[in-house]
C-alpha cells in the first residue's frame, strides 16, 4: 500500500490509502461522524448493504465467491445474524472491503463502496465526502499534469539537440527524405532498446491495443532518463563514435540512472 492521504469532511479527518491503483477510504474514520452508537458490522448485516457489495464484487471480482455470498444473503436482516469484515472477506473472497492492522490499521473500502457507507453517516456527510475526495484528486492529477508536461517538454527540447546532432554527423548530404527518416527512426529505437529494451515496433507488436507509442506510456523516471540519453548520445555523435558502440555506453547510462532514480526518496515522495 502506498503513503496514506487525508481529507477533512464536515470536520473529521478521513483516511485514504491505495491497494493496487485503487482508493480506499476509512470508515472506521467515517464512523467518528456518526450520531449515537453505530458499528460497521450493524451495516454489514443490513440486506441491502449485502446485496450492493454482491453486486460491486460480481462486477469487480472474478474471484467472488457467490456460494458464500448467497447464504450471507439468506441471512441477512435477522436478529440474530452478524458479520465482520474479516469473516465477509474471507467467506466471499471479497476485494471491496479490507481490515488492516499497524499504523493505518481499521476498516478500509473502496470509494465507491465507501460513498455508500457515507449515506449511512448522513445525506449530507456523503454529499461532502464525494466533494472532498474528487477536489483531492483533481490536486493529484494537477501536479500530475505538471510534472508529465515539465518531462515531456524536457524530453522535446533534448530531442531537438540529438537531431541537429544526427543531421550534422550522420546523415551525409544528398540522402532523400525517405533515407533521413530512416535514419531518425534508426537513432530513436537505439535509444528506445538503450532504456527500454525494445524497439518501438516490438512494443506495438506486444501491445496492439495501445493508444499511443512506447514513450507515451514511460514512468516519469523513464522520461527524465530518455531525455538525459538524447544530450549524451548527441555529445557521442559528435565524438564519431559508432552506433553499436554508443548503444552500449548509452545502455549502462540508462540502468545506472534508472537505479538512481528509483533508490531516490525525493522521487518516491511525488508517486
Amino acid at each position: 500500500m502506498k503513503k496514506n492521504r487525508t481529507i477533512i469532511v464536515k470536520g473529521s479527518k478521513i483516511t485514504i490509502i491505495q491497494d493496487n491503483n485503487n482508493d480506499f477510504i476509512s470508515l472506521t474514520d467515517m464512523l467518528k461522524a456518526k450520531d449515537g452508537d453505530f458499528f460497521i458490522s450493524d451495516w454489514l448485516r443490513n440486506r441491502n448493504t449485502v446485496e450492493f457489495l454482491g453486486v460491486w464484487e460480481s462486477v469487480y471480482n472474478p474471484n467472488f465467491n457467490y456460494g458464500e455470498f448467497a447464504i450471507i444473503k439468506s441471512q441477512a436482516g435477522l436478529n440474530n445474524y452478524k458479520i465482520s469484515v474479516k469473516e465477509w472477506v474471507e467467506k466471499t473472497n471479497a476485494i471491496g472491503l479490507k481490515a488492516t492492522a499497524g499504523r493505518y490499521g481499521g476498516t478500509y473500502a473502496h470509494k465507491d463502496i465507501a460513498f455508500e457507507f457515507g449515506m449511512w453517516i448522513s445525506a449530507e456527510f456523503k454529499i461532502y465526502l464525494i466533494k472532498e475526495f474528487q477536489r483531492l484528486k483533481d490536486d493529484e492529477n494537477n501536479r500530475l499534469k505538471l510534472e508529465w508536461n515539465f518531462q515531456r517538454t524536457l524530453a522535446k527540447v533534448n530531442y531537438r539537440i540529438h537531431t541537429d546532432a544526427i543531421k550534422e554527423k550522420i546523415i551525409p548530404p544528398e540522402l532523400t527524405k525517405q533515407q533521413i527518416n530512416f535514419v531518425f527512426a534508426s537513432e530513436a529505437d537505439m535509444l528506445n532498446m538503450a532504456l527500454f529494451g525494445k524497439t518501438a515496433k516490438e512494443w506495438r507488436d506486444e501491445n496492439p491495443d495501445a493508444d499511443g507509442n512506447i514513450r507515451d506510456y514511460a514512468a516519469i523516471e523513464q522520461l527524465v532518463v530518455l531525455s538525459n540519453l538524447e544530450s549524451i548520445n548527441s555529445v557521442l555523435i559528435h565524438q564519431c563514435l559508432a552506433q553499436s558502440e554508443r548503444l552500449m555506453q548509452l545502455n549502462k547510462i540508462a540502468i545506472t540512472q534508472m537505479k538512481s532514480l528509483l533508490e531516490n526518496s525525493n522521487i518516491k515522495k511525488l508517486k
